[in-house]
């Protein structure tokens, strides 16, 4: 069981010691112009990045909350993919296996054209496409849950999720639980919450951990991604895992907030799991 934080909560440097993990957020390290990859930036973050000993995942491009910082030219609907978008997300799969990830999350798509039923199809069929590169290059895809406080987003239900996942069909895919996502959508009810986690437990592959109160707030959806214990968040629905010991990735923005966090969360789990 690994405790990682997400590369945009701070410099390596500092990263060092407090985290088993990275999670390497590729849209937001700076390493595109438009669309171009810049091989040169690239390769300097690789000659930092190899100078540590992290185990890492990574995270794909994706469709951006217009009120957050993810840029724009970057944008990707699993939905309505373009070849552009595909040499994106290959790009992405190539990243993650140079660098030694064993997941790269993906987010589902956006109900678009035709409504949820067609969009759901077509991000089948993308994500088909996107599993048989993966198998090439040897890292597995984590599907991440969305929250239905944004009603155009796909997968945010257990069910929709694991329906998507059996559908792909692919060893090479599996699921992302994004436990703040999961209590959105469950409107903060812990019950609901727990039931989620046992829905998916069997495809989980990675865990996403921040913490919210369950409501829109007005702001990204209520998608607010505070430490663990800010919130409302009941960390005892993680026992839904089972036997699970892979990385929980804290999506938080600070190496404050990922301290004060993974102390909390620690503390939590070792109530009902041996972490130690």
């Amino acid at each position: 069981m690994k405790f990682g934080v997400s590369s945009f909560a701070g410099p390596l440097s500092e990263l060092e010691g407090l985290a088993d993990s990275i999670e390497l957020y590729i849209p937001k390290m700076d390493l595109y112009k438009g669309r171009e990859l810049q091989t040169d930036k690239l390769d300097a973050f690789f000659d930092s990045f190899f100078s540590y000993d992290f185990y890492c995942t990574a995270h794909a491009p994706y469709y951006p909350d217009p009120e957050g910082e993810h840029p724009k030219n970057l944008a990707i609907d699993t939905a309505k993919m373009t070849d552009s978008d595909f040499q994106l997300m290959f790009e992405a799969l190539d990243i993650s296996a140079h660098a030694g990830a064993d997941v790269l999350v993906v987010h589902p798509g956006r109900i678009t054209e035709g409504g949820a039923s067609k969009s759901f199809g077509r991000m089948i069929q993308n994500l088909k496409t996107l599993a048989e590169y993966a198998e090439e290059v040897g890292v597995v895809i984590g599907l991440e849950n969305k929250e239905y406080t944004d009603p155009l987003n796909l997968c945010c239900k257990a069910e929709e999720l694991a329906k998507a996942v059996d559908l792909v069909d692919s060893d090479y895919l599996g699921a992302t639980l994004d436990i703040g996502h999961a209590n959105l959508t469950c409107g903060g009810n812990q019950k609901k919450l727990a039931e989620f986690v046992k829905t998916i437990s069997p495809l989980v592959v990675h865990v996403h951990v921040h913490d919210n109160h369950g409501v829109d707030t007005g702001r990204y959806g209520g998608d607010e991604h505070y430490a663990p214990g800010q919130g409302i968040i009941d960390y005892s629905a993680l026992r839904g895992l089972g036997d699970y010991d892979e990385t929980f990735n804290f999506e938080v923005f600070s190496i404050e907030e990922f301290k004060e966090g993974k102390t909390f969360f620690k503390n939590k789990l070792s109530e009902f799991w041996n972490i130690y």
